[in-house]
């Protein structure tokens, strides 16, 4: 008997169209690989078991069955979008436990694909952190379950990473698919402002969030992408010879990158030149503000978000959070800031099309509560390890996680790549040749 579980997106809907296996055979697959890994994953807030079943009966007897790019696929979906059923809890006590009416525009397309949504997963409350922990669940790194699997789409990310889905939906407001993938092994792309729809009324953090897609093939996270984007998802041309800059610099004062996050942006390095590209070492010129900047926008954002929610309900680091952003909320709303960084950054990208850094400075923190340790303590372990992503949410520009290497524990590690506005299909080219070159292991050892 063939097995689903663990084939990639583009596999299962190949086989799902050409009818050599049934959307309902491949969901209850994956529902079965739920329930036996989850205790010790922690992915899932929700699994929606019998809806799944049936909405993938309602997929196979579409009249557009041929065509879906995505038929029969199974995906899990972060609890801060909503899905039609289900309620929205984002992590948190003082959300409704009510369901939601209808799906987030990113849903629809996924479902309008063929997508089978077959759960919902654990966020850090609000999305503020980088470890996914909270009143709702703790979301652990497959391929080492004492580390958190990171966040804030970190049970998204878990969920692929164990093979409970082929791909799922999460959303980056300063790194939040990015720190994941890193640590979980995957692909992830957060694209462009304005390429995916964010959905009226949800919260961008003033326009820094975007969704995307967590994979463990560039080929599915383009396929998703696509879907996403609302773009035809042909096969990517080879990209030409690219001017790529290499930095391992932390945009960070006082922040170090650890020698195997260092090791993997080099090794990258060296693979793009062999494949025919311009590599050359430069760090951008990253402002001595780009702290404050970061901090004031991640402040308040959570500010803007806890604002209709009983704070009594909110853990206290959240609570410590929003009230540090309360007094930046009409300051980042402006937007000149972010203006600023683009403009300081922009004359970089004309020398260079595309900056190679590490995606992480080191390895996730420990997983625990952290919601039950103080508000320091969180943003310490998040800065130390994280420093690299929130300034392309800042400026709004592309940017990737893409797996390359291993750390010591035998768990992956990751690059980033960024580019200029547009050039999402150049990034996701240049990925395709680094998994050429270094393919990796798709899905954590569970079994």
């Amino acid at each position: 008997m063939t097995t689903w579980a663990g084939r990639t997106a583009a596999e299962i809907s190949a086989a799902v169209r050409e009818k050599r296996v049934t959307p309902r055979e491949v969901v209850a697959e994956h529902l079965a690989r739920i329930e036996r890994l989850d205790g010790r994953v922690g992915a899932f807030r929700a699994v929606r078991a019998d809806a799944a079943l049936t909405e993938a009966d309602e997929v196979a007897a579409r009249g557009d069955f041929a065509e879906l790019p995505l038929a029969g696929v199974p995906v899990a979906v972060k609890d801060n979008l909503a899905v039609r059923g289900e309620s929205r809890r984002i992590g948190s006590a003082a959300t409704p436990d009510t369901p939601s009416a209808r799906d987030h525009v990113t849903v629809a397309r996924l479902r309008a694909a063929g997508a089978v949504v077959v759960g919902v997963t654990n966020v850090p409350e609000l999305c503020v952190f980088g470890t996914t922990d909270g009143v709702l669940g703790i979301a652990r790194n497959p391929w080492d379950t004492t580390r958190s699997a990171g966040g804030s789409s970190g049970g998204s990310a878990a969920a692929v990473s164990a093979g409970m889905v082929p791909i799922a939906l999460g959303n980056d407001g300063m790194g939040s698919l990015r720190i994941p993938a890193a640590n979980c092994g995957l692909v992830t792309i957060k694209p462009g402002q304005g390429v995916i729809p964010t959905g009226e009324g949800d919260s961008t953090w003033f326009g820094m969030a975007e969704n995307g897609p967590l994979a463990t093939t560039v080929e599915d996270a383009r396929l998703m992408y696509s879907v996403l984007a609302g773009v035809e998802s042909g096969p990517l041309p080879a990209p030409g010879a690219l001017r790529i800059a290499v930095s391992l610099r932390s945009p960070l004062a006082g922040v170090t990158i650890s020698r195997p996050y260092a090791a993997a942006a080099r090794d990258a390095a060296g693979l793009l030149m062999r494949a025919g590209h311009q590599v050359r070492r430069a760090d951008p010129p990253y402002p001595m503000s780009l702290a404050t900047t970061s901090l004031t926008h991640w402040t308040a954002g959570t500010a803007a978000d806890a604002r209709p929610l009983d704070p009594r309900l909110l853990t206290r680091r959240t609570r410590v959070h929003a009230r540090l952003g309360r007094p930046f909320l009409n300051t980042v709303s402006s937007g000149a800031s972010r203006e600023r960084l683009r403009r300081r950054l922009e004359p970089f990208f004309d020398e260079h099309d595309v900056l190679l850094t590490p995606a992480l400075a080191r390895r996730s923190p420990k997983a625990g509560p952290w919601h039950e340790r103080g508000w320091l303590s969180n943003v310490l372990a998040n800065t130390n390890y994280s420093p690299l992503t929130p300034a392309w949410n800042l400026t709004g520009w592309p940017a990737m996680s893409v797996p390359c290497g291993a750390l010591p524990s035998g768990a992956p590690c990751a690059v980033q790549l960024v580019g200029r506005p547009g050039t999402e299909s150049q990034l996701l080219a240049l990925a395709g040749q680094l998994e050429e070159r270094n393919p990796w292991r798709r899905t954590a050892p569970m079994d």
